[in-house]
């Protein structure tokens, strides 16, 4: 059946339903095996030895000591020749090939650009004779002057980072329109530069592969977000066919984006395993992964606006400076400036540069909450100085059309409704106009409005239906706690009526399920639910013939429900499991193959999410006690992930707008708090008392077979924004700089002209 033939459902039995987790009970009850519990026989464990400098030259390496440490079985520097691997860091943006531009380093490069970079590795009976072996290691190293802030890198005479310099080729940019005649129509003009602190992904699962060889087959249990983009590395990096390397990750621990590619500590284990033939361990430690497994980069963001008295925008003008860390990756934060709004100048100039310290990575919507950090407290501004409600401003110049993709429509737009309706039930005018108290304690409200254009790309997925009724759902997306294998078993459920415990799924393993890309973009649900629901719809069809042959009726006459057909005008019926040519062949099998994308129009996720702050005005502490969101992400799948998604991504934006940020120190240019301890996660204690989820749903037909649009990425883009403006709104400041600390706030209170 082709997928452009098919429609979303109208109404659903199972689908949007508050379904608890299919996997849940393995993954609390500690059943679940994720790639840190594999344990196999004779297996080894790995460790990593690395540079302690900040930029450094590896002179000599001597592992002497460590190859007579007890346990010791093999230890692995840039003097053996299988190391000579070229690099690329990261190696792919996922399914895409190397890019142009990108550097190649060695595995064991004696060029350590960052605090982290590898060096040697050693392979040993226990982690604890790793470990002590890593320690015997010496290394001589010629210290170089190094660079760590964004603005002083691109500076005449800042110390490299990489040969060419470290200014970076960057994004296109945008231009649109005049952005100087914007701003001469403009009744006002604001000009303001936000900015935002490098954060660390810290999923719950640490980053590590185990790796073992079966003759010249390599068999990988790695923690990613898509097995076979990891394959597909190793592949490349050991030259391998792909035929020979399987990689499985069935149950991975969270990744953020972290995990969408291998990393170095993949290939090491399977060199290791190689040199002793044995299978090897090779896990980080927590402090590891604070360092070199990837960031959220900061920015430094200039932001011109103009708009008219009537709240019509004219022009944007954003030039950003983008950290990439060490080595060439992706960072932009041009994507809502440029398409958020309805704004005919806009222009934007993006500058990346090196620095010395772990290159940046994918982390949940990269680029968009840091540009919303800028664009939307902006539009605050604007609503001040032209004494417009923030609400109204937004709902002013909502965008017909996507500006940033040649003024092709969208599929659906629920941004106004989620403004609205969000206001409604958050009691926005209400929660505006009270006071705000007389005490050290005032409150403020604040709102911030985003977007998401998730992704797609293509999947196969097979469904086979027993004789008994019962289902397997064969598919290779990664599910990284976001409800994947949930959501899949419930478009079967839905359409073939087979209770979710009759459901047996197998997912993520290069070996035995069907390719799918990495779980990342917002893209899961829309790429691999479509062939899940097309793979189910050939199964039904097959029953429907089956049963047309066995009752002696035209199909056309036949209805397929609750797993049951039933013959049109009648009260014959026959349930699936007595249909004879079923019993007969045992199985059926349907397969289900997406690619579809509307080509002439563009998908979008939109949000508006709402804040309630209280702000001591004594020390500057701020808490946020309640938090709303309004997503048009399309049809809900599961209320409950739904839910759990968008409340993730509140704390998320908390961490970005008060707690996390990393801090390099000046002389040594080496991570001060990569530990659990110093870097400040947001915990439950720092969570909203009150949380809401305001689903918007535009009934949208377009997008894909499903009606759902992106969700992960949305729920974390505004929700920073909105804790800000809301802090503007409780005392009159505004700060532009992530995180917001005690000390900043009372700082700017001390100062009058930053009064409101």
């Amino acid at each position: 059946m082709a997928e452009e033939t098919v429609r979303p459902w109208d109404e659903t039995k199972i689908i949007g339903k508050p379904i608890p987790p299919v996997d849940g009970y393995e993954r609390v009850s500690g059943a679940a095996v994720y790639p840190l519990d594999v344990i196999l026989p004779n297996m080894l464990y790995g460790a990593i030895l690395r540079c302690p400098h900040a930029h450094a030259t590896v002179k000599k390496v001597d592992v002497g000591k460590a190859r007579e440490m007890p346990g010791v079985r093999a230890v692995l520097t840039d003097a053996d020749p299988e190391t000579r691997i070229e690099w690329y860091a990261p190696m792919r943006f996922p399914g895409a090939p190397v890019a142009a531009n990108s550097q190649a380093s060695r595995l064991f490069d004696p060029h350590c650009r960052y605090e982290g970079e590898e060096v040697a590795a050693v392979a040993a009976e226990s982690p604890q004779q790793a470990w002590d072996a890593v320690r015997t290691i010496h290394v001589e190293y010629e210290t170089q002057p190094f660079v760590i802030d964004v603005e002083e890198a691109l500076k005449p005479g800042a110390p490299a980072v990489q040969e060419g310099g470290n200014r970076a080729r960057g994004f296109p940019g945008t231009k649109r329109g005049d952005v100087a005649k914007g701003f001469a129509e403009a009744d006002v003009v604001l000009e303001e530069t936000y900015r935002t602190s490098c954060l660390i992904h810290v999923p719950m699962e640490v980053h590590g592969s185990v790796a073992q060889w079966d003759g010249d087959r390599l068999n990988v249990w790695d923690t990613n977000q898509g097995p076979f983009g990891i394959q597909s590395d190793i592949s490349r990096a050991l030259k391998m066919p792909l035929s020979k390397v399987r990689v499985i990750s069935n149950y991975m621990g969270g990744g953020f984006g972290s995990k969408q590619e291998a990393g170095k500590y993949t290939v090491i284990a399977a060199l290791l395993a190689q040199k002793t033939a044995r299978p090897v361990k090779l896990f980080l430690t927590r402090e590891e992964t604070f360092l070199c497994v990837g960031n959220r980069p900061a920015h430094v963001m200039k932001l011109k606006a103009g708009v008219k008295k009537d709240g019509t925008l004219t022009a944007f003008q954003l030039t950003a400076v983008n950290e990439l860390g060490a080595y060439p990756t992706f960072s932009g934060v041009g994507g809502q400036a440029g398409e958020l709004y309805q704004c005919p100048n806009v222009l934007i100039d993006e500058t990346q540069a090196y620095i010395n310290a772990g290159q940046s990575r994918a982390f949940r919507a990269p680029g968009y909450p840091e540009g919303n950090w800028a664009l939307e407290q902006m539009m605050d501004a604007l609503a001040e100085k032209i004494g417009m409600d923030p609400v109204e401003l937004r709902l002013k110049n909502i965008p017909t059309v996507c500006q940033s993709s040649q003024n092709r429509p969208y599929t659906s737009t629920g941004l106004r409704e989620c403004l609205t309706e969000g206001a409604r039930v958050f009691g926005w005018r209400e929660a505006r106009s009270r006071p705000k108290g007389d005490g050290a304690w005032v409150r403020g409200v604040g709102v911030a409005s985003g977007l998401w254009g998730p992704g797609s790309g293509p999947a196969t997925v097979i469904v086979k239906l027993n004789s008994d009724g019962s289902v397997n759902l064969n598919m290779g997306a990664a599910d990284l706690g976001t409800g994947t294998k949930t959501v899949a078993a419930s478009i079967v459920a839905e359409e073939l009526g087979v209770p979710l415990d009759r459901i047996r799924i197998e997912n993520a393993d290069t070996g035995t399920t069907q390719y799918s890309g990495v779980s990342g973009g917002s893209k899961t649900v829309s790429a691999d639910g479509p062939p899940t629901r097309l793979a189910a719809l050939e199964i039904k069809r097959f029953l429907l013939e089956m049963a047309a042959e066995q009752l002696k009726v035209p199909v056309a006459n036949l209805d397929f429900k609750d797993g049951t057909i039933v013959v049109r005008g009648s009260a014959q019926k026959l349930a699936i499991t007595e249909l004879t040519q079923l019993r007969m062949q045992q199985e059926i099998v349907g397969v289900g193959r997406g690619r579809f994308v509307p080509g002439n129009k563009v998908v979008r996720s939109f949000a508006t999410h709402f804040a309630e702050v209280e702000v001591n005005r004594h020390t500057g502490e701020m808490r946020v006690l309640r938090m709303l969101a309004a997503h048009d992400s399309g049809r809900v799948m599961n209320l409950l992930g739904y839910r759990n998604q968008v409340f993730g991504g509140f704390l998320q934006g908390l961490g970005l707008a008060m707690t996390e940020r990393r801090v390099l120190d000046s002389d040594s240019g080496k991570m001060v708090n990569a530990n659990f301890h110093d870097y400040k996660i947001p915990t439950a204690k720092d969570a909203p008392g009150e949380m809401t989820c305001l689903p918007i749903d535009p009934h949208d037909t377009e997008c894909n077979i499903l009606g759902a649009k992106g969700l992960g990425e949305p729920a974390t883009v505004p929700a920073a924004t909105a804790i800000a403006n809301a802090l503007h709104h409780a005392i009159g400041i505004r700060v532009t700089a992530a995180p917001i600390t005690a000390a900043q706030v009372l700082t700017l209170l001390a100062e009058p002209k930053t009064r409101g």
